[in-house]
């Protein structure tokens, strides 16, 4: 009995004639962020379509850069959906997770680059989540009266010549004196205390009173707080009021004036310091000039000239 025996040459042909290579289109590890970015191809917007080729090329890059597991994934998702979960009417988690990665800093620095006489801008953090209440130029903000240093803060809204910015929305939220905001004390403090929407006269000149804001961890208890536990940093923010200027015929500036001084002005747990945005509380004992804007003698003073770009 004779075995056939195919030469081995015209196997081989066989072989590579049966093989059907895999369409561009199928998903390999080599070509994965070419393949996705291309199933975006036919997005109509153009800035959606360049964001989403970017993001998948840079997410696909890291993925690839430190050999994600499948374990690592899954605990990567297990932690934005937890985040996602913390977030509530008065907390918002995501925006926390932005802050401490830097993100937030970056894309209001990115924004609103520094440059000539403006007042540079920072972050607006997680605690801006109720509208401020009208008050009348010289009101209080603190009306739990629970403690802290009495302060006047003073200011005037100009734009780049100097030329003053009459009725522009001078909108301020902050801590108390022990480093919490109203959201985290619901029913143990007012509603919407500790902040204010002040309009400026007709010199761009505004004034309120409040109290000397106390340094303060960010919320811990979720998510964000694991990781900076996990990665040895603190939680801490140097002791600060927020300060958003509107206008028709401003840009919005969101800001920060921090109280020189302050611990953790070098370590701020979300990077929001800027030097330009620190600035002395002084100390002011005088009765008569106490009694002429409502505040116990001494009080603390500062004084925050804001200057803003006009649009257009």
């Amino acid at each position: 009995m004779t075995t056939h025996q195919t030469d081995p040459g015209i196997r081989a042909q066989r072989e590579a004639e049966t093989v059907t290579p895999a369409p561009a289109s199928l998903f390999t590890a080599e070509r994965s962020a070419e393949i996705v970015t291309d199933s975006f191809a036919r997005t109509p917007d153009p800035r959606l379509r360049a964001i989403l080729g970017s993001l998948v090329h840079h997410l696909h890059a890291f993925a690839k850069d430190v050999d994600l597991t499948v374990d690592e994934w899954a605990a990567g998702i297990r932690f934005l959906t937890e985040t996602g979960h913390t977030c509530d009417d008065s907390r918002q988690e995501f925006i926390m997770l932005s802050d401490v990665l830097g993100l937030s800093m970056l894309v209001e620095t990115l924004a609103r680059p520094a440059h000539g006489r403006l007042t540079e801008s920072t972050v607006e953090g997680p605690f801006h989540m109720v509208d401020s209440p009208p008050r009348a130029l010289g009101d209080t903000i603190d009306e739990a009266a629970a403690g802290g240093e009495p302060c006047l803060v003073t200011g005037r809204v100009t734009d780049a010549d100097g030329i003053p910015v009459a009725g522009a929305h001078v909108d301020v939220w902050q801590a108390d004196a022990d480093g919490f905001y109203d959201v985290q004390r619901p029913g143990e403090v007012p509603d919407r205390n500790l902040r204010g929407l002040f309009t400026a006269d007709e010199d761009g000149r505004f004034r309120f009173r409040t109290i000397v804001p106390r340094h303060y961890p960010i919320p811990t208890d979720g998510p964000v707080g694991g990781l900076l536990r996990a990665t040895g940093r603190h939680s801490y923010r140097a002791a600060h009021i927020h300060v958003a200027v509107t206008s028709p015929a401003t840009r919005t500036l969101t800001t920060h004036l921090f109280v020189a001084g302050s611990p953790y002005l070098d370590s701020d747990a979300v990077f929001g310091v800027k030097e330009s945005l620190v600035r002395d509380f002084a100390v002011v004992d005088d009765p008569e000039r106490a009694a002429a804007h409502g505040l116990p003698n001494p009080f603390r003073h500062v004084d925050f000239p804001v200057t803003v770009e006009r649009d257009g």
